[in-house]
Protein backbone atom coordinates (compact mmCIF):
# COMPACT_ATOMS: atom_id res chain seq x y z
CA UNK A 1 0.00 0.00 0.00
CA UNK A 2 2.91 2.49 1.01
CA UNK A 3 4.33 1.59 -2.79
CA UNK A 4 1.34 2.36 -4.49
CA UNK A 5 0.85 5.38 -2.33
CA UNK A 6 4.08 6.91 -3.29
CA UNK A 7 3.57 5.99 -6.90
CA UNK A 8 0.70 7.62 -6.97
CA UNK A 9 2.09 10.87 -5.71
CA UNK A 10 5.12 11.27 -7.99
CA UNK A 11 3.27 12.94 -10.79
CA UNK A 12 1.49 14.70 -8.62
CA UNK A 13 4.88 16.27 -6.89
CA UNK A 14 6.17 16.52 -10.83
CA UNK A 15 3.36 19.14 -11.58
CA UNK A 16 4.12 21.43 -8.16
CA UNK A 17 5.65 24.89 -8.78
CA UNK A 18 8.86 23.81 -7.45
CA UNK A 19 9.69 21.02 -10.15
CA UNK A 20 8.40 23.09 -12.77
CA UNK A 21 10.82 25.80 -12.37
CA UNK A 22 13.52 23.04 -12.54
CA UNK A 23 12.85 22.10 -16.62
CA UNK A 24 14.85 23.70 -18.75
CA UNK A 25 13.92 27.01 -20.24
CA UNK A 26 11.92 27.79 -22.16
CA UNK A 27 9.27 25.16 -21.60
CA UNK A 28 6.18 27.26 -22.96
CA UNK A 29 5.95 29.87 -25.65
CA UNK A 30 7.15 32.97 -25.13
CA UNK A 31 5.37 36.31 -25.47
CA UNK A 32 6.57 39.55 -26.85
CA UNK A 33 4.62 42.32 -25.86
CA UNK A 34 4.62 45.50 -28.41
CA UNK A 35 3.55 49.08 -26.21
CA UNK A 36 2.46 50.35 -29.63
CA UNK A 37 -0.75 49.51 -32.70
CA UNK A 38 -0.41 46.79 -35.06
CA UNK A 39 1.15 48.07 -38.26
CA UNK A 40 3.61 50.53 -37.27
CA UNK A 41 7.59 49.72 -37.49
CA UNK A 42 8.22 48.13 -33.99
CA UNK A 43 5.20 45.87 -34.69
CA UNK A 44 7.13 45.15 -37.75
CA UNK A 45 10.26 44.73 -36.55
CA UNK A 46 9.53 42.41 -33.87
CA UNK A 47 7.28 39.90 -35.48
CA UNK A 48 10.46 39.33 -38.21
CA UNK A 49 12.06 38.52 -34.96
CA UNK A 50 10.39 35.97 -33.44
CA UNK A 51 9.86 33.48 -35.95
CA UNK A 52 14.03 33.03 -35.82
CA UNK A 53 14.11 33.62 -32.04
CA UNK A 54 11.75 30.87 -31.45
CA UNK A 55 13.51 28.22 -33.88
CA UNK A 56 16.63 29.38 -31.70
CA UNK A 57 14.79 28.47 -28.48
CA UNK A 58 12.72 25.63 -29.51
CA UNK A 59 9.02 27.27 -28.86
CA UNK A 60 7.06 29.57 -30.47
CA UNK A 61 7.41 33.02 -29.85
CA UNK A 62 4.24 35.15 -30.06
CA UNK A 63 3.75 38.81 -30.64
CA UNK A 64 1.40 40.58 -27.94
CA UNK A 65 0.13 44.33 -28.96
CA UNK A 66 -0.35 46.39 -25.92
CA UNK A 67 -0.55 50.55 -26.96
CA UNK A 68 -1.65 53.63 -25.13
CA UNK A 69 0.16 55.93 -23.34
CA UNK A 70 3.20 56.39 -25.22
CA UNK A 71 4.45 52.77 -24.56
CA UNK A 72 4.11 52.76 -20.79
CA UNK A 73 1.04 50.59 -20.39
CA UNK A 74 2.50 47.74 -22.57
CA UNK A 75 6.08 48.00 -20.60
CA UNK A 76 4.21 48.09 -17.41
CA UNK A 77 2.41 44.69 -17.97
CA UNK A 78 6.28 42.92 -18.62
CA UNK A 79 7.57 44.99 -15.67
CA UNK A 80 4.97 43.18 -13.47
CA UNK A 81 5.26 40.20 -15.39
CA UNK A 82 6.28 36.97 -13.49
CA UNK A 83 10.32 37.05 -13.83
CA UNK A 84 10.55 33.58 -15.52
CA UNK A 85 11.57 34.73 -19.42
CA UNK A 86 8.33 33.87 -21.11
CA UNK A 87 7.00 37.38 -20.92
CA UNK A 88 9.11 39.41 -22.90
CA UNK A 89 9.33 43.90 -24.27
CA UNK A 90 10.11 45.34 -27.60
CA UNK A 91 10.47 49.07 -27.20
CA UNK A 92 12.23 51.75 -28.67
CA UNK A 93 13.70 55.53 -27.87
CA UNK A 94 10.67 55.98 -26.28
CA UNK A 95 11.83 54.03 -23.45
CA UNK A 96 14.58 55.96 -22.21
CA UNK A 97 12.97 59.14 -23.23
CA UNK A 98 9.94 58.13 -20.92
CA UNK A 99 11.88 58.45 -17.87
CA UNK A 100 11.73 61.91 -18.60
CA UNK A 101 9.26 62.67 -20.20
CA UNK A 102 6.42 60.91 -17.51
CA UNK A 103 7.26 62.43 -14.35
CA UNK A 104 5.18 59.57 -12.64
CA UNK A 105 5.80 56.02 -14.14
CA UNK A 106 4.27 52.84 -11.95
CA UNK A 107 8.11 51.43 -13.06
CA UNK A 108 11.39 52.36 -13.41
CA UNK A 109 12.99 52.52 -16.99
CA UNK A 110 16.56 51.32 -15.52
CA UNK A 111 15.32 49.13 -12.52
CA UNK A 112 12.16 47.42 -13.50
CA UNK A 113 13.88 45.37 -16.79
CA UNK A 114 16.27 43.34 -17.86
CA UNK A 115 18.02 44.43 -21.30
CA UNK A 116 18.46 42.02 -23.68
CA UNK A 117 20.78 43.59 -26.05
CA UNK A 118 20.01 45.98 -28.90
CA UNK A 119 17.94 44.84 -32.15
CA UNK A 120 17.91 47.57 -34.42
CA UNK A 121 18.74 51.27 -35.85
CA UNK A 122 16.45 52.99 -38.08
CA UNK A 123 17.69 56.68 -39.49
CA UNK A 124 15.24 59.82 -39.40
CA UNK A 125 15.37 62.10 -42.09
CA UNK A 126 14.89 66.20 -42.15
CA UNK A 127 11.64 66.61 -45.04
CA UNK A 128 9.39 69.17 -45.79
CA UNK A 129 6.85 69.96 -48.29
CA UNK A 130 7.64 69.55 -51.52
CA UNK A 131 7.59 73.76 -52.47
CA UNK A 132 9.96 74.73 -49.24
CA UNK A 133 12.58 77.33 -50.01
CA UNK A 134 15.24 75.42 -49.48
CA UNK A 135 17.45 73.22 -52.04
CA UNK A 136 19.98 71.94 -49.20
CA UNK A 137 20.56 71.63 -44.94
CA UNK A 138 21.97 74.94 -44.79
CA UNK A 139 19.06 76.58 -46.97
CA UNK A 140 16.66 74.72 -44.87
CA UNK A 141 17.82 75.68 -41.57
CA UNK A 142 18.69 79.31 -42.30
CA UNK A 143 14.72 79.42 -43.44
CA UNK A 144 13.91 77.63 -39.94
CA UNK A 145 15.93 80.62 -38.01
CA UNK A 146 14.24 83.43 -40.49
CA UNK A 147 10.32 81.91 -40.27
CA UNK A 148 10.74 80.46 -36.58
CA UNK A 149 7.55 79.99 -35.24
CA UNK A 150 5.36 81.17 -38.61
CA UNK A 151 6.48 77.48 -39.74
CA UNK A 152 4.53 74.35 -38.46
CA UNK A 153 6.62 71.27 -37.17
CA UNK A 154 4.24 67.73 -37.41
CA UNK A 155 5.10 65.28 -34.85
CA UNK A 156 2.99 61.94 -33.93
CA UNK A 157 2.44 63.00 -30.14
CA UNK A 158 4.35 63.97 -27.42
CA UNK A 159 7.65 61.08 -27.14
CA UNK A 160 7.33 59.75 -30.77
CA UNK A 161 10.61 59.77 -32.39
CA UNK A 162 9.85 62.07 -34.72
CA UNK A 163 8.20 64.43 -31.66
CA UNK A 164 12.01 63.99 -30.37
CA UNK A 165 13.59 64.55 -33.36
CA UNK A 166 11.43 68.09 -33.49
CA UNK A 167 13.09 68.82 -30.28
CA UNK A 168 16.48 68.08 -31.00
CA UNK A 169 16.55 69.65 -34.49
CA UNK A 170 15.07 72.85 -32.48
CA UNK A 171 17.59 72.88 -30.16
CA UNK A 172 20.10 72.15 -32.51
CA UNK A 173 19.26 75.52 -35.23
CA UNK A 174 18.47 77.72 -31.66
CA UNK A 175 14.62 78.47 -33.39
CA UNK A 176 11.01 76.91 -32.06
CA UNK A 177 8.28 76.12 -34.69
CA UNK A 178 4.88 75.84 -34.35
CA UNK A 179 4.30 72.09 -33.24
CA UNK A 180 1.46 70.50 -34.45
CA UNK A 181 0.06 66.99 -33.29
CA UNK A 182 -1.07 64.04 -34.86
CA UNK A 183 -2.63 60.79 -34.28
CA UNK A 184 0.39 59.50 -36.00
CA UNK A 185 3.37 59.71 -38.60
CA UNK A 186 1.12 58.42 -41.43
CA UNK A 187 -1.19 61.32 -40.36
CA UNK A 188 1.39 63.86 -40.19
CA UNK A 189 3.03 62.67 -43.65
CA UNK A 190 -0.13 62.76 -45.29
CA UNK A 191 -0.37 66.67 -44.28
CA UNK A 192 3.29 67.31 -45.08
CA UNK A 193 2.36 65.74 -48.41
CA UNK A 194 -0.43 67.51 -49.00
CA UNK A 195 1.14 71.01 -48.03
CA UNK A 196 -0.57 71.54 -45.00
CA UNK A 197 2.03 71.49 -42.59
CA UNK A 198 5.68 72.59 -43.35
CA UNK A 199 8.66 70.52 -41.90
CA UNK A 200 8.73 66.95 -40.37
CA UNK A 201 10.87 64.64 -39.20
CA UNK A 202 10.54 61.11 -39.88
CA UNK A 203 12.07 57.47 -39.97
CA UNK A 204 13.37 56.69 -43.34
CA UNK A 205 11.08 53.52 -43.67
CA UNK A 206 7.87 55.75 -44.21
CA UNK A 207 9.52 59.21 -45.92
CA UNK A 208 11.70 57.78 -48.23
CA UNK A 209 9.43 56.49 -50.94
CA UNK A 210 7.80 59.72 -50.71
CA UNK A 211 11.26 61.33 -50.86
CA UNK A 212 12.06 59.38 -53.95
CA UNK A 213 8.74 60.25 -56.04
CA UNK A 214 8.94 63.88 -54.87
CA UNK A 215 6.36 64.40 -53.14
CA UNK A 216 8.26 65.87 -49.91
CA UNK A 217 12.11 67.50 -49.94
CA UNK A 218 14.38 65.45 -47.89
CA UNK A 219 17.78 67.30 -46.82
CA UNK A 220 19.47 64.93 -45.01
CA UNK A 221 19.87 61.90 -42.82
CA UNK A 222 20.40 62.14 -39.06
CA UNK A 223 22.83 58.59 -39.14
CA UNK A 224 26.12 58.45 -39.28
CA UNK A 225 25.66 56.54 -42.49
CA UNK A 226 23.94 57.18 -45.58
CA UNK A 227 20.70 55.42 -46.21
CA UNK A 228 21.07 53.08 -49.11
CA UNK A 229 18.56 53.84 -52.23
CA UNK A 230 18.64 57.91 -50.60
CA UNK A 231 20.12 60.41 -52.25
CA UNK A 232 20.55 62.28 -49.12
CA UNK A 233 23.66 63.66 -47.38
CA UNK A 234 24.19 62.78 -43.35
CA UNK A 235 23.61 65.65 -41.40
CA UNK A 236 27.32 65.73 -40.38
CA UNK A 237 28.41 65.90 -43.70
CA UNK A 238 26.31 68.89 -44.01
CA UNK A 239 27.85 70.59 -41.21
CA UNK A 240 25.59 69.63 -38.55
CA UNK A 241 27.12 66.86 -36.64
CA UNK A 242 25.57 67.51 -33.69
CA UNK A 243 22.20 66.44 -34.85
CA UNK A 244 21.93 62.86 -35.13
CA UNK A 245 19.57 60.46 -33.38
CA UNK A 246 18.63 56.97 -34.51
CA UNK A 247 14.66 55.10 -33.72
CA UNK A 248 16.43 52.07 -32.08
CA UNK A 249 14.77 48.98 -30.20
CA UNK A 250 15.34 46.67 -28.12
CA UNK A 251 14.62 44.03 -26.17
CA UNK A 252 13.84 43.49 -22.66
CA UNK A 253 12.80 40.94 -19.93
CA UNK A 254 11.61 41.57 -16.37
CA UNK A 255 13.69 42.59 -13.61
CA UNK A 256 14.79 39.57 -11.50
CA UNK A 257 15.09 36.71 -15.04
CA UNK A 258 17.31 34.41 -14.04
CA UNK A 259 21.16 35.55 -15.56
CA UNK A 260 21.03 32.20 -17.34
CA UNK A 261 17.87 32.56 -18.66
CA UNK A 262 19.04 36.53 -19.83
CA UNK A 263 21.58 34.94 -21.65
CA UNK A 264 19.77 32.14 -23.47
CA UNK A 265 17.43 34.72 -24.64
CA UNK A 266 20.38 37.14 -25.77
CA UNK A 267 22.13 34.26 -27.44
CA UNK A 268 18.90 33.70 -29.98
CA UNK A 269 18.23 37.74 -30.22
CA UNK A 270 21.89 37.33 -31.79
CA UNK A 271 20.95 33.79 -34.00
CA UNK A 272 17.79 35.95 -35.35
CA UNK A 273 20.08 38.81 -35.88
CA UNK A 274 22.32 36.73 -38.31
CA UNK A 275 19.13 35.24 -40.25
CA UNK A 276 19.55 36.33 -43.55
CA UNK A 277 15.70 36.67 -44.78
CA UNK A 278 15.29 38.70 -41.87
CA UNK A 279 18.26 40.78 -42.75
CA UNK A 280 16.56 41.28 -46.27
CA UNK A 281 12.89 41.86 -44.48
CA UNK A 282 14.77 45.10 -42.21
CA UNK A 283 16.54 46.73 -45.52
CA UNK A 284 12.92 46.49 -47.23
CA UNK A 285 11.59 48.28 -43.97
CA UNK A 286 15.10 50.71 -44.35
CA UNK A 287 16.38 49.65 -41.04
CA UNK A 288 20.03 48.53 -40.14
CA UNK A 289 20.27 45.17 -37.63
CA UNK A 290 22.58 45.94 -35.03
CA UNK A 291 26.33 44.33 -34.60
CA UNK A 292 26.45 41.47 -32.55
CA UNK A 293 28.49 43.41 -29.83
CA UNK A 294 25.34 45.72 -29.28
CA UNK A 295 22.74 42.49 -29.15
CA UNK A 296 24.31 41.71 -25.80
CA UNK A 297 22.80 42.56 -22.13
CA UNK A 298 26.47 44.78 -21.04
CA UNK A 299 25.87 46.98 -24.07
CA UNK A 300 22.73 47.59 -24.14
CA UNK A 301 22.36 48.48 -20.01
CA UNK A 302 25.56 50.93 -21.11
CA UNK A 303 23.73 52.71 -23.96
CA UNK A 304 20.23 52.52 -22.09
CA UNK A 305 21.67 54.45 -19.42
CA UNK A 306 23.69 56.86 -21.75
CA UNK A 307 20.26 57.86 -23.77
CA UNK A 308 18.47 58.53 -20.76
CA UNK A 309 21.48 61.11 -19.61
CA UNK A 310 21.57 62.42 -23.76
CA UNK A 311 17.77 62.99 -23.95
CA UNK A 312 17.10 64.57 -20.34
CA UNK A 313 18.10 67.86 -20.57
CA UNK A 314 16.71 68.62 -24.42
CA UNK A 315 13.65 67.15 -22.98
CA UNK A 316 13.65 69.61 -19.66
CA UNK A 317 15.14 72.30 -21.51
CA UNK A 318 11.35 71.87 -24.29
CA UNK A 319 9.63 71.74 -20.83
CA UNK A 320 7.03 69.45 -22.63
CA UNK A 321 5.85 66.58 -20.56
CA UNK A 322 3.86 63.79 -21.46
CA UNK A 323 1.94 63.76 -17.39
Amino acid sequence: MKRRALLTAVPALLCTPAVRAQQPFPNRAITIIVPFAAGGSSDAITRLIAEPMGRDLGQPVVVENAGGAGGTIGAARVANARADGHTLLMHHIGHATSATLYRRLPYSVTDSFAPLGLVSDAAMTLVARRDFPATDLAGYIAEIQRQGDRLNLAHAGIGAANHLCGLLLQQTVGTAMTPVAFRGGGPALTELVAGRVDVFCDQATSTAPFIRDGNVRGYAVTAPQRVAGLDLPTTAEAGRPGLVMSTWHGLYAPANTPLEVQERLSVALRAALRDERLRQRFAELVTEPVTEERATPAYHRRFLAEEIARWRPIIQAANEYAD
